[in-house]
């Protein structure tokens, strides 16, 4: 029984640490989906430079696209003229932050890491794209139409698409790992020994093969994983063992890697893994060797209090978020029953294909592949669903070979028809 009241206890503590923080993020989140709509970029990326490369990893620190939503980000980037090692430096640095998980880094890590991490996004982003471009063969990209999608909005219809993105669009997409994140690090408080690390894992290079070994493969975001650092650095992980896990954990994952794979080659691919891997143990390394300890010390009850936000704003904030997300599951299951409707509507009708489409993991990779998928001559509607894999089309006279060049556009497998 104390065991289930320190779980809820934890939790609790991180909810009203991370919220107030969390909830500003998802307004800014908003304001940087409006402004920056990734169709309006692609001509400050292009060109085999450190310009481009530069430009695409200031553009990628501050918004919060996961390690799977950012590659159709950055790879309708490269359709629009940016150069591959452009795309790659933005591919390397938007997943290891974003402004929500600053603010989160902040309220949970304290300051240091709040400014360590976006500068070492920085300069592996750069790093990588620079390598990108010197050992790849650059090669031409079409230009495609940049469409405003908020052309002719009002004031107000502005503020509606930003609080929408940011308030549900948005946490819908985080919302499952954010939870995760949340209640693996409640977890890992009861269940760990205070001093766990120190005692039995005292070697901080182990601890960062160790933590590397099992983030590379896994996906958490960039926000889900700071409660779960916090955590392991109050058993005794080390500062630059945390860091290896904010960055591998947020930046790589198995299905990430096989569709840059596929989509931007094997060369580019590999350099990118090896920038995060190396850049990760090389700062890891350089913060347990040359900065105070006393930096990162964290005290998760104490710190609660050390911030200028006040506790009864913190509670308010993990409740309005509680809400939000629940909203956010209560609108994503509308949307479920209305798509059922529409399915079985389609499969009672000719001209319906099912299709097999591997590599898509959220709710932003299933609105890419409907969007490029509808863009199909002949195709009357399109509902894809990450969680099976499936892509159900209807319309007449449909080329396969189109819709197949749609899905590999958008950064995903077609795996051909779903038997």
């Amino acid at each position: 029984m104390n065991y289930l009241m320190d779980f809820f206890k934890e939790f609790w503590w991180l909810m009203v640490e991370m919220s107030p923080y969390l909830l500003f993020g998802f307004l800014f989140a908003g304001i940087l989906h409006l402004y920056l709509q990734k169709e309006k970029v692609g001509e400050m990326l292009n060109g085999n430079n450190l310009r481009s490369v530069t430009n695409a990893t200031l553009l990628g620190i501050p918004l919060p696209l996961c390690s799977c939503g950012v590659i159709p980000a950055g790879l309708s980037f490269h359709k629009n003229g940016a150069s591959k090692g452009s795309t790659v430096s933005f591919l390397i640095s938007t997943p290891q932050t974003g402004v929500d998980s600053i603010l989160v880094t902040y309220s949970l890590l304290g300051l240091p890491f709040a400014l360590i991490r976006p500068l070492v996004a920085m300069v592996t982003g750069i790093a990588g794209g620079v390598f990108t471009n010197s050992l790849t063969i650059a090669k031409a990209t079409r230009k495609e139409k940049v469409v405003d999608q908020y052309a002719g909005y009002t004031f107000f219809q502005k503020v509606k698409a930003v609080f929408k993105y940011g308030f549900v669009d948005f946490i819908q997409d985080i919302s499952k790992w954010l939870i995760i994140g949340l209640l693996l690090a409640a977890l890992l408080a009861v269940l760990i020994p205070d001093d766990f690390f120190t005692e039995y894992i005292d070697y901080p290079w182990l601890n960062m093969l160790i933590v590397l070994a099992a983030s590379v493969p896994l996906y958490i975001c960039a926000t889900g994983s700071v409660p779960v650092v916090a955590v392991l650095m109050m058993k005794g992980l080390s500062p630059g063992a945390a860091l290896v896990f904010l960055m591998a954990g947020s930046a790589t994952n198995i299905a990430t890697l096989m569709v840059l794979s596929k989509s931007i080659g094997k060369k580019a691919t590999l350099i990118y893994l090896s920038t995060i891997v190396l850049g990760a143990l090389f700062f890891g390394l350089l913060i347990d060797a040359f900065l105070p300890a006393q930096w990162f010390a964290i005290d998760m009850h104490v710190h609660a209090h050390s911030h200028i936000i006040p506790q009864w704003l913190g509670i308010a904030s993990a409740v309005l978020l509680g809400v939000l997300v629940l909203n956010g599951y209560l609108q994503d299951w509308l949307k479920s029953r209305k798509e059922k409707l529409i399915i079985s509507k389609m499969e009672d009708a000719m001209g319906v294909q099912k299709f097999k489409v591997e590599g898509m993991t959220c709710k932003n990779c299933k609105a890419h592949v409907e969007k490029g998928v509808m863009s199909v001559a002949g195709v009357s509607n399109a509902v894809a669903d990450f969680a099976s894999d499936e892509l159900i089309v209807y319309g007449e006279n449909v080329d396969v070979k189109e819709i197949e060049k749609s899905v590999e556009d958008a950064g995903y497998h077609f795996a051909g028809a779903k038997k």
